[in-house]
């Protein structure tokens, strides 16, 4: 694909986070945290990419979920999706999971 993506078919990466990272009063800042995180990860050169990053105040939800055009896509797909970008899910998420440590320690030191 090439780098300019257009909005619909840009993959959107809905990340779920735990209320718990931010120790036991994380519930009364993870609204802020996600704020503060999305400013963040935005901020990356992922022009392929929407971020939206929301508290995960329900456990039956997944940590990530995948879209494409408003469309609820499965893990397997959106893998194929990063592969046109010489990127893995798995490789995708560790690097993501990554920078949300950086970013708690972060925002806990501020």
């Amino acid at each position: 694909m090439a780098s300019s993506v257009s909005e619909n078919r840009k993959l959107t990466v809905i990340v779920r986070v735990e209320p718990g990272c931010l120790g036991p009063e994380g519930m009364s800042h993870i609204e802020e945290f996600c704020k503060f995180i999305y400013a963040k990860e935005s901020a990356l050169d992922y022009h392929f990419v929407n971020w939206s990053f929301i508290p995960r105040y329900d456990k039956d939800l997944s940590e990530f979920e995948f879209q494409i055009d408003n469309r609820k896509i499965t893990p397997a797909m959106a893998n194929k999706y990063l592969q046109m970008f010489s990127k893995e899910l798995n490789a995708f998420e560790d690097e993501l999971h990554d920078h949300l440590a950086d970013y708690i320690e972060e925002y806990l030191a501020a």
